[in-house]
């Protein structure tokens, strides 16, 4: 039988040129892991750590965002802050039905 290139989901055609090395040490049990969920996404081990560094990195630079306000809309924003919304009568209903119930 033989096998085909199959289009996967996760995986993003190469775009770019990558002149720049980066090396990294990791246990046999690590890069197994590594290994695994490179595959599950039908991705090279490289290509998978690098998606999943960039992401982090994205992540942790975007808690980092920093905004301004004015005095009156920052007592305002402190206050929606300290005050989380309640879930009205219908949510409530939905959050104690069984997911067998829905249909």
């Amino acid at each position: 039988m033989s096998q085909t290139a199959q289009h996967h989901p996760y995986r993003e055609p190469p775009k770019v040129r990558k002149d720049d090395l980066i090396q990294i040490r990791a246990s046999t049990e690590t890069k197994a892991l590594l290994n695994k969920a490179a595959q599950l996404r039908g991705l090279k081990l490289s290509e998978f750590m690098l998606d999943c560094a960039r992401r982090q990195a994205e992540e942790t630079l975007l808690d980092q965002r920093v905004f301004f306000l004015e005095p009156d809309a920052h007592a305002q924003f402190l206050a929606l802050l300290d005050s989380p919304i309640q879930p009205d009568e219908d949510v409530r209903r939905r959050l104690r039905r069984r997911p067998s119930d829905a249909g």
